[in-house]
């Protein structure tokens, strides 16, 4: 039996940056080659490269999520095919067979082999505009299985001796209302992922093919390493925290519970998500990978947002969950708006954690959201789907504000350009702006939420999925609450209609308008102990009205020319009358 090589702290150095250097290149060469604006332009997607077993040795962090699709991904390949060459690719969007968090996230892998030896894959996972289904986009809201939210493949073998299967690529254009898009997408993932196994040949021939395994395998025990030690550092304790969220799509006015007990002790830490809801009819289940995900993602934030990302991060926490409940549920469970789900699980483990972590205390967000327009393009004559993702409010931190107008948590996509969207689809965007006073009041404000209005400018199918239209984001430390969300149809007019969280296939006639409200981040600690002049900032820059600071913040403000200037006798009366009434 022979000894695995020494790697000095230097090579292994060099080969973790090299690593993330590819993965990143990996990354770029998907958003510079994709097709849809979804890739293109919100970059909804991720790369990475994983060892032979599956474990993900790098990962451009895009979406966190995907630190636990991937491997998920990867062994769902690796359980059907005991026949894997050079050449080969394999794709799989099967949340069930694999680790996909929904069907219209397709995973493209390609094995990377060294002197005829299997030691890699490389892969990416990306949104694809529509896999089929009964509405535009793939992504009903009021799904009750699987077999509603389009198109599933297990893992499947795409190209052999790199000849690409096209009987595959036929099945999915004939189940998809942008099929070009799709496959365009697809080719672009195909291609970063060549990229990758090209470099990290490069990269395997200049240290040798032992010394690159035995860097992948130290990096995931460093990576579990640093973990735990950062993990001993914090307070022992058994703590519980849960979050709701609005309700499934299918069972309004039901909201879903979230619950997260975590037990700390020394360098040990368990999630344990038993006393969850059951199973939701509509699609607001997540499968194990995206819970393990969402833990990983909070710990990196708690630790350091720039850790060299992989799977030994996993192998520092246990995680529990209930098999037929909506944090692991049963085959054919629907899954399709699973992240407002993840939402909640991540800020109740983040609420849980602040009794553990204290300095690093932070409120609610926005969660995430994404509107979806779909019909047939007049002047194309081809079908379209138009798919943005929208933020909102960050939290309030423990020494800053939430920020406003942005992806927050897991979410880390982009919001489309207004110059993209209205020239590849038939819509007009009328408005786009922060809107005052949505951040939570707090010694540290919460991030403001953005109102989108548009016009329509034909017939189209719409539907929306999103989060904490009813149930507010929580403030923290004694913060208020951030604003809810909204979305009315037709304001002001004899036809308005203000639909739910979650709603699919609502008809859209020409020159109707629509008006989305996106939540604002929960404030945290009191508003009375805001400094006096930020809020005088706030009210100057529009983030707060001038009724808001005196009411909400204490704080009794006089024009002076243009801007607004602290008045602090006023203030001072002010405040004590507040706590005083406060106190009563």
């Amino acid at each position: 039996m022979t000894s695995s090589p020494k790697v000095d702290a230097v090579e292994l150095e060099i080969i973790k940056a090299s690593l993330d250097g590819i993965v990143q290149e990996m990354q770029n060469s998907l958003f510079r080659t994709g097709y849809s604006t979804i890739v293109r332009e919100s970059q909804d997607a991720s790369c990475a490269i994983m060892n032979a077993a599956g474990d993900v040795v790098a990962q451009h962090v895009v979406l966190p999520l995907h630190i636990g699709s991937f491997p998920a991904c990867c062994q769902a390949v690796l359980r059907e095919y005991d026949d894997i060459a050079e050449g080969d690719a394999f794709l799989i969007n099967h949340p069930y067979e694999g680790g996909s968090p929904h069907a219209p996230d397709m995973c493209v892998l390609t094995p990377v082999f060294a002197n005829g030896e299997l030691i890699a894959f490389c892969a990416s996972i990306a949104h694809k505009s529509d896999i089929g289904g009964p509405v535009p986009g793939s992504c009903s809201g009021q799904a009750k299985e699987t077999f509603n939210e389009g198109l599933h493949l297990p893992a499947v073998r795409y190209q052999r001796a790199f000849e690409r299967n096209t009987e595959i690529e036929r099945i999915i254009a004939c189940n998809s209302r942008t099929p070009v898009l799709v496959l365009g997408d697809i080719r672009g993932q195909l291609g970063s992922s060549r990229l990758g196994e090209q470099r990290l040949g490069e990269l395997v021939r200049k240290f040798g093919k032992d010394k690159a395994l035995t860097s992948f395998e130290r990096l995931l025990d460093l990576a579990r390493i640093r973990m735990k030690a950062a993990i001993a550092e914090w307070n022992d304790g058994r703590y519980e925290a849960e979050r709701f969220v609005d309700d499934d799509g299918v069972r309004l006015n039901q909201p879903v519970r979230i619950h997260v007990i975590v037990e700390k002790r020394g360098d040990e830490i368990v999630f344990d998500f038993t006393g969850s809801d059951d199973q939701t009819q509509g699609p607001a289940n997540i499968r194990p990978p995206l819970v393990q995900a969402a833990i990983a993602y909070c710990l990196i934030a708690l630790v350091d947002p720039h850790i060299f990302i992989n799977s030994g991060l996993m192998r520092a926490f246990s995680v529990k969950t209930r098999e037929g409940s909506v944090m692991n549920p049963r085959f054919p469970a629907p899954v399709n708006t699973y992240n407002p789900t993840v939402h909640a699980t991540v800020e109740a483990v983040f609420a849980a954690l602040v009794n553990i972590v204290p300095s690093k205390a932070r409120a609610d967000g926005c969660g995430s959201r994404s509107i979806i327009l779909g019909g047939r393009s007049t002047k194309a004559g081809q079908s379209y789907v138009q798919y943005e993702i929208l933020g909102g409010g960050g939290g309030a931190r423990a020494s800053k504000d939430g920020a406003s107008g942005t992806s927050v948590n897991q979410s880390n996509a982009k919001i489309a350009p207004i110059e993209i969207i209205e020239s590849e689809f038939p819509t007009r965007v009328l408005r786009f702006e922060l809107i005052p006073d949505s951040g939570g009041a707090g010694a540290f404000r919460g991030g403001l939420g953005i109102r989108r209005e548009y016009v329509n400018l034909q017939d189209a199918r719409f539907s929306i999925r999103s989060t904490k239209h009813i149930i507010a984001p929580n403030g923290a430390a004694g913060g208020g609450t951030g604003r809810t969300g909204d979305i009315v149809v037709n304001p002001g007019r004899e036809d308005e209609k203000r639909l739910p969280t979650r709603y699919a296939d609502y008809p859209l006639k020409a020159a109707d308008t629509f008006n989305l409200d996106t939540p604002g981040g929960g404030g945290l600690g009191h508003a009375l102990a805001r400094d006096p002049q930020r809020v005088a900032d706030d009210v100057n820059e529009g983030y707060v009205t001038l009724e808001a600071a005196t009411t909400s913040y204490g704080v009794a403000l006089v024009r002076t020319g243009r801007k607004f200037e602290v008045e602090p006798a006023g203030t001072e009366q002010l405040r004590a009358r507040l706590k005083a009434a406060h106190a009563s």
